[in-house]
């Protein structure tokens, strides 16, 4: 609530340094020493302190023994304004001692001189920085700096603040002052109070050189401050000029000198005598020292002050000569003190043996040039001639309570001298300084008072005058801090008895004549001052009256009655047209109602208030005056209301209705609403404290009935600005800020609040019609909406916002009945109805009233006050919902999202209240349409939106599905309704995986995964193309997040096959603008393009080049056209120009409930990323679920794994099973082409695994090693919009050990043929480190058993007998044998021509191992010397047998090419994780199996194997998912690296747990 106007204004609180010298470190200067301490005002160049003096020994230590540790003073009555001066703490320091420190024979050693030593200066400034809270008490040290120039030494504070180096030096480093220094707040008396240990014994009170703030009555102070300036003077003859020493006498009107009338400063005992300090040879002295005279106001006049000048000299007797003297009167004839300014005074020669015993002699003199002009004619043989070219000039400053240096102020308070004067002298009152009056104000009320007694009728109109200027004064906010001063002489000093009838009589006829003058300045002036015009009334009565015993009460009555009609009168005068009549009624309506407190001391409240209501009664409308007059109104009004008394219950009941009614004028017309809402708030607040019932009743009536409406209206019209100022940003309207927007909204929540039955009933019986019912009740219904839109309070008002949900389900509650009562059935009206279910569900959705967030303690608490105001909404809404009956299908489908918002609130009361809502709704769909498609569509739309926002849970899914499923049980169309109601339930589980993914830190994967998955359910579950396309884009965007450019592009290209080149218009979408179906289209060609480009995908984006090229081609738009075939072209050249990596493939299976549900029981082939693993990609599988268990087997999980609630993962590599097979057997296609085709589109992938079927053949293990191949079919080709896909089927065949061995040579054969031909054509260029190590791991592995391991185990006659039916094979796999020989002749031969020399020797030993390998092959094929003649004998020359073998044409390509499905997989390719090693291995890396290597394990076997064929990647590696730590190291688990880094040696492993599988 704000303060009560017409409260005594505060007392300003004044500051006090406290100052404590604590040591003076000095070594050189072996004298004592003055300290004067003073706070100087650098800004206006002036000390605005008295000086504290300490005087210390030449030791340092106080002179006086009793003052140790007593160094201390108070600066005091510092105001708030000085504490924001440039203020500085000066310290001078005097010394007393010889003329010249360190020449002793200047002068004698008797005579002590004070003499300017140095100076240190501290900034306030600096000081407050480093006090960190009031009374902390801190050390400083003020460094001492002498003057370099005595001259200058009056100024030497300033030039060290200035940092004017050059002027002032350091005579030491260790000369410095120690002092602390505290700051204190308060009056001198709570100071004494608060701190007894400073205010003390010994404490030197240091004031400012001026006035305090506030002179109270009662403070008496008389203290002149003069400052002796400067002198001139003549040489006298000297060769040298004079040691000039100033001494100061006060002497009294017989020549008598006052005793301690001198003060040096406080701290020190006063003195009769002062001398100044010696400035060494000058004479033109500068002094700039201040001397308190605290001379008693009896000695004042009549006192004056002699100078005496003398020179003092440096010989051995070391004189003082007295060559001139100098004096001034301190009061002027005419009675007024010396003013404050600067005197040039008069130098009168004189001499040792003059005497001034007769001060007559001299005082007849002039003293300065005003003096002089003054003076009669001065005889020249007086005993003092004036020196005319020497002057000496001082300054004085006057603080006293009881000396005036104003003469029209001496000449009212001496009045009664002057007699025939008194008119003149009271209109010259007005011409006095303010300084001076609120100085004098208790002697010059006084004197007014005293001069009214004397003669009324003469004076009365004058005093009265006065006393308005007076009281005017104090308004002016220089002087408002004395008013104070002005209560206090009212109720205690005050005595005109007979006053107020004069003052009544002055003030009506003011009153009266505001009607016909034209200037009315004098009267605006009175009624500014009408408060203390009153309040002397008032007081003048009650002494009158305690004087008389009542007397002439009635007629007092009757003068006050007269004086408040003319009051109205001045009012009720029409304005318009007269600004000064203006400005006379807003004076009034300002002071009005200062007045009352003072009416109540002599009136009833009930005959006040009735005086008050006539005068704002008297006030013309709103609509007749302008707005300034409007402000002055209001003002008036509301401090009306915060006055006294309004407070009394009396009074309010006759003056509400008038108050109100200007309110509710302003608010209509919707003009001052802030100051109107200030006064509505005071009127709340009053009435809440009230204390008896029956008058709040009565008053919120009458509040009800003329403000419910009306302030409904006002706060629509300032919403509706704010949210138009939040439109156009930047502009500000004064009443439309969020602070008239409170005060309105605490208003209405206030009258609300108060609101009981009877007071509802009344308002709504008091509606003439239906149409004004629904009025109000749309009203109230939107600003109840917007209050829980807008943020009207701030977030952390929690109570504030409780409060305000309390009340608005409160008055809900009452309004609903209406609601349903007068617009049900054949008067329904849906406006007013929706209305009424937005208010409902804004307000359960309120985040205040979501108490599940909220602490514990705090939740139980409001639990315990209000309840859970959410389920009390439910339940009114749900009451109001069944009412309706047939008319719920006007809110089909508009309801369905608001209500669905209420049901995923947390809570479960309102979840159970509102859930079945949605079963009424499909049955009335169902009944007017046969199906409820409209509810499905809706529901649909906006759980995806809900959901995604964060709202919903598990359970609220199983509560959705139980209710609803129980409800559609009963139904007719149940079939329909339950599979609608399983929907959307399973919708509801993958929007919460996908919001689940989505939000915190989950991987890349499962977000993808997620929105796949929900992605596929709108699509082909639930058919909404719309949330399909918004879920595409998502998806796009997490690709492009992760750089997943081929996967971003391929997500879009479902997006743009959805679009026709067409012209059909499109709607404004996500980003996309209003366009064409065509527009879209290219647009989203082209961005797809460059998404595949990116990716390096160019075989993607070709085909859409052309598709564009099309386009553009047929609409002749060859601009477009040229830039997408080149764009095409530069596809092309990419692909064969730059290096692409072949991605590993992974198999992962997520078995356990807990995987979310799109993961859960199910396998899914993973497209790793580049560079990336087996191991790798373990490690990323396992750190995006932490909480899985690694399977230490590749077998299926039974049923137990699969309904446990944990997390298990079974990854293995696999390998990729291309489409395009003919692409990779066709001969002269470029391998970085085939390479693309080999992990692109593919979608089927395998692994073997090796085992031993039957008995195992102990001497060649081949025979019995078998393969079980698993191939796996996804759901969609990789890449594809996702990097990985789930498994569709799984094919598992096994492989003979024959097959398998048909498989390998063929498979070598034709990598081997793949890697001569880029040799051949130059597409590898220089390094042939991999046709090294290529055809030394199958010459070497051929040469110590590997081949022959396939002679002994299938050209074996058993074997043969055994499998007669192998016939056809055994003939294929020495066909491939024999090519093998024939393509490594080729190898040699290319191997020859691009050997470097450094690898000669390699090459030897390759040829020495291929014969070796040919003759051991020999007996086997007769036919293999027709294939290499060349290379029949050993005796053959190395250079015949490579010349035998001529570069291979296509043709003998194809003569010794066999194709088979299986002959592709594994030709040439180089996969991202070991082209690298491809690079850097040497031929020496090549690991050799000898004959003695095959172990036991069908594994280790099938290691071997493929160790004799050894190819780059091997297609079939089965392999944990769980790395051992090297002190688990075995044959399957250490392969795990080898696998990957080694190009010629693929190692494939199974886990030992499948090892015994036959």
């Amino acid at each position: 609530m704000r303060p009560r106007h017409g409260e005594t204004c505060r007392m300003p609180v004044p500051h006090h340094f406290f100052l404590s010298l604590k040591s003076f470190t000095y070594n050189t200067i072996g004298e004592d020493t003055d300290v004067f301490f003073s706070l100087y005002d650098m800004r206006e160049g002036k000390q605005i302190s008295e000086r504290f003096l300490v005087r210390l020994n030449k030791n340092g230590g106080p002179r006086n023994p009793e003052k140790i540790e007593r160094m201390c003073a108070l600066f005091t009555d510092l105001s708030s304004k000085d504490m924001k001066r440039d203020l500085y703490i000066v310290a001078h320091v005097i010394r007393i001692g010889r003329m010249l420190l360190n020449d002793s024979k200047k002068g004698p050693a008797h005579l002590h001189y004070r003499r300017p030593y140095g100076c240190a200066v501290l900034s306030i400034l600096d000081v407050l920085q480093s006090l960190t809270e009031v009374k902390e008490e801190k050390d400083f040290v003020l460094k001492v700096y002498t003057c370099n120039n005595e001259s200058e030494w009056p100024q030497i504070h300033e030039n060290i603040i200035r940092k004017s180096s050059a002027k002032y030096s350091a005579p030491s480093a260790s000369h410095g002052l120690i002092v602390s220094l505290q700051l204190l707040r308060g009056d001198m008396e709570q100071m004494r109070r608060e701190n007894p240990m400073i205010v003390s014994r010994g404490l030197a009170v240091t004031r400012k050189l001026g006035f305090p703030d506030v002179i109270m009555p009662g403070d008496i102070r008389n203290d002149l401050y003069l400052t002796l300036e400067k002198g001139d003077f003549e040489r006298g003859g000297k060769s040298v000029q004079k040691n000039i020493e100033v001494t100061m006498y006060v002497l009294y009107a017989d020549g008598e000198i006052l005793k301690d009338c001198i003060s040096l400063g406080s701290g020190e005992p006063n003195r009769s005598s002062y001398h100044s300090f010696v400035l060494y040879h000058s004479n033109s002295p500068r002094w700039g020292e201040v001397i308190k005279l605290p001379i008693p106001i009896d000695r004042f006049r009549g006192s004056h002050l002699r100078f005496e000048f003398r020179h003092c000299s440096t010989k051995d007797k070391g004189e003082k000569k007295l060559f001139g003297f100098a004096f001034s009167p301190l009061m002027r004839d005419d009675g007024t003190t010396l003013s404050d300014d600067t005197h040039e005074l008069y130098v009168y020669k004189c001499d040792e043996n003059s005497t001034f015993n007769n001060h007559a002699l001299y005082l007849g003199l002039p003293c300065c040039k005003e003096d002089y002009n003054g003076c009669p004619s001065i005889p020249s043989s007086l005993i003092f001639q004036r020196s005319t070219k020497e002057s000496f000039s001082i300054s004085t400053q006057l603080a006293s309570t009881k000396l005036t240096q104003n003469v029209d102020l001496l000449a009212l308070l001496k009045w009664k001298a002057f007699p025939d004067r008194i008119m003149d002298i009271l209109g010259r009152l007005r011409h006095v300084s303010g300084e001076e009056i609120v100085k004098f104000l208790q002697d010059i009320l006084d004197t007014l008072f005293v001069i009214l007694d004397d003669n009324t009728e003469k004076y009365g109109l004058l005093v009265f005058q006065s006393l308005v200027f007076i009281i005017n004064l104090l308004r002016d906010i220089k002087y408002f801090h004395f008013r104070p001063v002005m209560d206090t002489y009212i109720q205690k000093h005050f005595a005109g008895a007979l006053a107020y009838k004069e003052l009544v009589r002055c003030l009506k006829w003011y009153m009266d004549c505001s009607a016909e003058l034209i200037r009315q300045d004098h009267i605006q002036e009175a009624m500014r001052a009408l408060e203390y015009l009153f309040k002397f009334i008032v007081q003048s009565r009650i002494l009158y009256s305690r004087a008389t015993c009542g007397m002439e009460e009635e007629q007092f009555r009757s003068s006050i009655q007269e004086l408040f009609q003319s009051i109205r009168f001045v009012l009720s005068l029409d304005s318009r047209n007269s600004e000064t009549l203006l400005f006379t009624q807003a004076a009034l309506l300002n002071s009005f109602p200062t007045i009352f407190d003072e009416l109540l001391q002599m009136f009833t409240v009930q005959e006040v208030a009735e005086f008050v209501r006539g005068t704002l009664g008297s006030m013309p409308s709103t609509v007749h005056i302008g707005q300034s007059m409007d402000v002055v109104k209001l003002q008036s009004i509301a401090r009306t209301v915060d006055s006294r008394l309004f407070s009394f219950s009396e009074s309010r009941r006759i003056l509400l209705p008038v108050v109100l009614h200007h309110i509710h004028l302003h608010l209509r017309q919707q003009k001052e609403l802030l100051i109107c809402s200030g006064i509505l708030g005071s009127i709340f607040s009053i009435v809440k404290t009230s204390s008896l019932e029956t008058d709040v009743l009565e008053e919120v009536e009458m509040m009800v009935e003329s403000l419910l409406d009306v302030l409904l209206q006002t706060l629509l019209t300032i919403m509706s600005k704010s949210h138009a100022q939040e439109a156009v940003r930047g502009q500000r309207c004064p009443q439309c800020t969020a602070e008239i927007t409170g005060e309105y909204v605490s208003c209405l929540l206030s009258l609300l609040r108060q609101m009981c039955d009877t007071h509802y009933q009344h308002l709504l019986e008091n509606f003439q019609s239906k149409d004004e019912l629904k009025e109000f009740l749309l009203k109230i219904f939107c600003v109840f909406r917007n209050l829980m839109k807008m943020s009207v309070f701030p977030r952390d008002w929690m109570v504030m916002r409780l409060l305000t949900s309390n009340i608005i389900v409160t008055t809900v509650q009452y309004l609903s009945s209406a609601l349903h009562k007068n617009f049900t059935e054949a008067d329904f009206d849906f406006k007013v109805w929706n209305s009424y279910f937005s208010l409902a569900v804004l307000f359960i959705n309120q985040p205040s009233l979501q108490l599940e967030v909220v602490p514990s303690a705090k939740r139980k608490k409001t639990l315990d006050k209000y309840g859970d105001m959410r389920v009390m909404m439910a339940y009114e809404l749900f009451s109001m919902w069944q009412n309706l009956g047939e008319h719920k299908i006007h809110f089909i489908p508009g309801m369905i999202g608001p209500f669905l918002g209420v049901t995923l609130v947390p809570q479960p009361e309102v979840r159970n209240i509102m859930i079945p809502i949605f079963h009424d709704m499909m049955d009335w769909e169902q009944r007017k349409n046969g199906n409820f498609k409209q509810v499905e569509a809706e529901l649909i739309d906006k759980l995806d939106s809900m959901v995604s926002e964060g709202r919903g849970d598990e359970s609220y899914r199983e509560l959705f599905g139980l209710l609803l499923l129980e409800k559609v049980e009963q139904e007719t169309w149940r079939e329909t309704g339950i599979s609608f109601v399983t929907s959307v339930t399973r919708l509801m589980e993958r929007l919460l995986d996908y919001r689940d993914c989505m939000k915190g830190e989950e991987t890349e994967n499962k977000k993808v995964g997620c929105t796949v998955n929900l992605m596929n359910f709108y699509k082909s579950e639930v058919n909404k193309e719309e949330m399909y396309i918004r879920y595409i884009h998502k998806l796009c965007d997490m690709h492009l997040q992760a750089e997943n450019y081929t996967e971003a592009a391929l997500t879009l290209l479902l997006y743009c096959e959805l679009l026709q080149w067409g012209d059909r218009p499109l709607r404004e979408f996500l980003h996309y603008p209003s366009q064409t179906e065509w527009q879209r289209k290219e647009g989203l060609c082209r961005k797809i393009i460059h998404y595949f480009n990116k990716g390096k995908s160019w075989e993607f984006g070709i085909p859409l080049c052309r598709e564009l090229a099309c386009q553009y081609e047929s609409l002749y738009d060859y601009q477009s056209l040229s830039w997408i075939r080149k764009t095409e072209a530069s596809y092309y050249d990419s692909i064969m120009e730059q290096q692409r990596l072949e991605p590993e493939f992974f198999r992962v299976g997520f078995y356990g409930r807990k995987f979310p549900f799109f993961l859960r029981n199910k396998e899914y082939v993973c497209r790793g990323q580049d560079y990336e693993r087996l191991e790798a990609f373990q490690q990323r599988m396992l750190s995006e679920f932490p909480q899985a268990v690694a399977m230490q087997h590749p077998n299926h999980p039974d049923d137990a794994i699969l309904q446990c609630d944990a997390q298990y993962l079974q990854i293995y590599a696999v390998t990729p099973v291309p489409d395009h097979v003919h692409v990779l057997q066709m001969d002269r296609v470029p391998d970085r082409v085939k390479s693309f085709y080999r992990v692109n589109n593919v979608r089927k992938f395998r692994y073997d695994r090796p085992f031993h079927k039957g008995p195992k053949d102990k001497e060649n293990e081949f025979k019995s090693l078998w393969i079980e191949r698993t191939t796996l079919t996804l759901t969609h080709s990789l890449p594809g919009i996702s990097r990985w896909f789930e498994v569709e089927r799984r094919e598992l065949v096994e492989v003979s050990p024959l097959e398998n061995a048909i498989q390998v040579v063929e498979n070598k054969n034709q990598e081997l043929r793949a890697l001569i031909s880029q040799y051949q054509h130059k597409q590898v260029h220089g390094n042939i480190n991999l046709l090294s190590m290529c055809l030394n791991g199958v010459i070497d592995a051929a040469v110590n058993g590997g081949i022959a391991r396939y002679q002994e185990a299938f050209f074996d006659k058993d074997y043969i007998t055994k499998h007669p039916g192998d016939a056809e094979k055994i003939t294929q796999l020495k066909e491939l044998m024999q090519e093998q020989v024939h393509v490594l002749g080729v190898g040699l031969a290319v191997h020859e021509k691009f050997v470097h020399p450094e690898m000669r020797p390699l090459h030897k030993k390759l040829i020495d191992q291929f014969q070796m390998m040919r003759a051991s092959l020999h007996h086997e094929f007769p036919s293999l010397d027709k294939l290499s003649p060349a290379c029949s004998g050993t005796s053959t020359p190395r250079g015949n047998v490579l010349a035998s073998h001529s570069p291979m044409s296509p043709e003998s390509f194809k003569m010794t090419h066999r194709h088979s499905p299986m002959t592709l997989m594994g030709t040439g390719r180089h996969s991202s994780s070991s082209l690298s090693s491809h690079a850097s291995s040497e031929a020496g890396n090549v690991v050799m199996l000898g004959d003695g290597t095959v172990g036991e394990a069908p594994e280790e076997l099938y290691h071997h194997m493929q160790l004799a064929y050894p190819n780059p990647r091997y297609q079939g590696s089965v392999t944990n998912v769980s790395v051992l730590s090297s002190s688990q190291a075995s044959p399957s688990s250490s392969s795990l690296s080898s696998t990957h880094s080694a190009p010629c040696q693929m190692v494939t492993s199974a886990p030992s747990s499948a090892r015994g599988k036959d």
